[in-house]
């Protein structure tokens, strides 16, 4: 199955970096990269010409505030794969990642991951090349002491092979499955037909998984968990501020108890 990786950006050229590097290592290979940048930074423009050994596709659009839903509808339109699976330009997909999207992957699922949180000073070494995450993922035994660090969510690092008798018997545990816009996948069909993120809530970050989980649902999806399997590092750092959404919120209940899950400003905003 063709997959397209979509990972959105905002002038964070060395976390990109990292990702790509991550992508290198992958165990499934059938899979293209499109590059959502929610800005046009001629730095990013000439870090992703460089890069060699994945297939690339790289989106632009002005800088003119949080974009992100629009750009991210740049993506979706440019992809070129059949599976979607959507990640931040500041997550660190570990090895088996795509794999495990695509292994827990059915046409009636919407598959929504979580991600370990690197401490922002450990971060800050890994992208400054003092700390290899890939240490940190082949070696994960080395920095057991963040278990103890609710913020990191140790856990959430930890592989399970999906196939394994013990994963099927956590998996028939209740798992939160809520989506996180960093982290979740599915067909590329599902999202055309729903007309794509909602571009209509302002900067916010409702269209990034608040929108789309009850949309999801309202379609006919069932959302699972990918929890220990499609796992990736998020590079913490201090929460940015992207409005207040409590406005949008109470729009998105609106629409949300009209079942309105095809949203108006989407796709269709776009010149294709």
């Amino acid at each position: 199955m063709r997959v397209s990786v979509i990972v959105s950006v905002y002038k964070d050229v060395r976390a990109l970096a990292l990702i790509i590097k991550a992508l290198k290592r992958q165990t499934y290979t059938n899979f293209e990269v499109v590059i959502v940048e929610d800005g046009e930074l001629a730095q990013m423009s000439e870090f992703i010409q460089e890069i060699e050994g994945l297939n690339i596709k790289h989106t632009t659009q002005k800088d003119q505030g949080v974009r992100k839903a629009r750009s991210q509808n740049n993506g979706l339109l440019s992809s070129q794969g059949e599976y979607l699976i959507f990640i931040d330009g500041d997550c660190i997909p570990q090895s088996r990642f795509v794999e495990g999207h695509v292994r827990l992957s059915t046409k009636t699922r919407v598959i929504s991951g979580r991600r370990m949180n690197i401490p922002i000073e450990i971060a800050k070494q890994v992208r400054n090349d003092e700390i290899d995450i890939v240490d940190i993922e082949r070696h994960l035994w080395k920095y057991s002491l963040w278990m103890f660090d609710k913020n990191v969510r140790f856990k959430q690092a930890l592989y399970i092979d999906p196939d394994s008798f013990f994963y099927k018997i956590i998996a028939k545990r209740k798992i939160s499955t809520s989506l996180l816009g960093c982290n979740f996948s599915c067909y590329k069909e599902h999202m055309i037909k729903m007309n794509g993120f909602d571009e209509s809530y302002a900067e916010t970050a409702i269209p990034d998984d608040m929108d789309w989980e009850w949309r999801f649902q309202a379609y006919g999806l069932e959302l699972v968990s990918c929890k220990n399997v499609a796992n990736m590092f998020h590079l913490d750092h201090k929460i940015h501020n992207r409005g207040d959404a409590t406005p949008y919120i109470k729009i998105m209940n609106a629409r949300k108890a009209n079942g309105e899950y095809i949203c108006k400003e989407g796709l269709n905003t776009h010149n294709v």
